[in-house]
């Protein structure tokens, strides 16, 4: 089994997500008692956070790229961003390192085509949605037609994201802000729907909608344990 490197805590609400998937994932691919060999850089949130809204990209990149440095020092084989916002810093770490870095725009999408949809809405933070370093991905590299709510409805996304999930507040009031968000989306065309942070899950799932819903987090986590056993 390959050894996985996660570079986590952003938030480390949404990192304990992943190392519950990676596991959940292992064992249903191995079955028994296998679980996932994998090591963790996590960061303190709140520096990155505010390298994030001081538009300090270089900054957070020097971090990160270290990070991932670190991991490919203790036997990591590939790495893994657990944030959708910080692979704006994606090419900055692979330049890095000599291991693979597993990009998650790369695999929610290869999700989204083999469910056969091309027309997408995106939520995430206001830097997702509004740069082109993702959803500029999603449109040029797999030819996906990608929506994203207004101004208003992005600035409700992106405040939840850091006022609350990050914090680890669920809260009812936000989830229906959050739904009449999505049916909006919908109602433009769109057929599903990305959770583009990986935060979105604790507040939306589908339980909650019957627009088809891609979680990045799951979706990232899948594919990080496919690699691992070489699937």
């Amino acid at each position: 089994m390959k050894k996985i490197g996660l570079i986590g805590g952003m938030s480390w609400e949404s990192t304990e997500l992943y190392y519950r998937n990676i596991n959940t994932e292992i064992k249903n691919i191995l079955g028994g008692h296998h679980s996932a060999k994998l090591v963790l850089e996590s960061v303190d949130f709140e520096i990155i956070k505010n390298y994030q809204h001081d538009n300090n990209w270089e900054a957070a990149a020097t971090e990160l790229v270290q990070c991932a440095k670190n991991l490919e020092k203790v036997g990591a084989e590939f790495v893994l961003i657990c944030t959708n916002t910080m692979h704006k810093v994606a090419p900055e770490i692979s330049e890095s390192i000599e291991i693979p870095v597993i990009h998650l725009a790369d695999a929610t999408a290869e999700r989204i085509k083999s469910s056969g949809f091309t027309r997408v809405g995106f939520l995430g933070t206001k830097f997702s949605m509004e740069d082109e370093f993702y959803v500029g991905r999603l449109r040029d590299k797999y030819g996906l037609t990608v929506e994203v709510p207004n101004e208003e409805d992005r600035k409700i996304i992106h405040n939840v994201i850091y006022d609350e999930l990050c914090l680890g507040q669920v809260l009812e009031s936000s989830r229906v802000e959050y739904l009449r968000i999505m049916d909006e989306l919908h109602l433009r065309g769109v057929e599903c729907i990305i959770e583009g942070c990986t935060e979105i899950v604790m507040l939306v799932d589908q339980t909650h909608t019957e627009i088809p819903l891609f979680d990045t987090t799951m979706i990232h986590a899948q594919e990080a344990a496919k690699i691992a056993v070489g699937k």
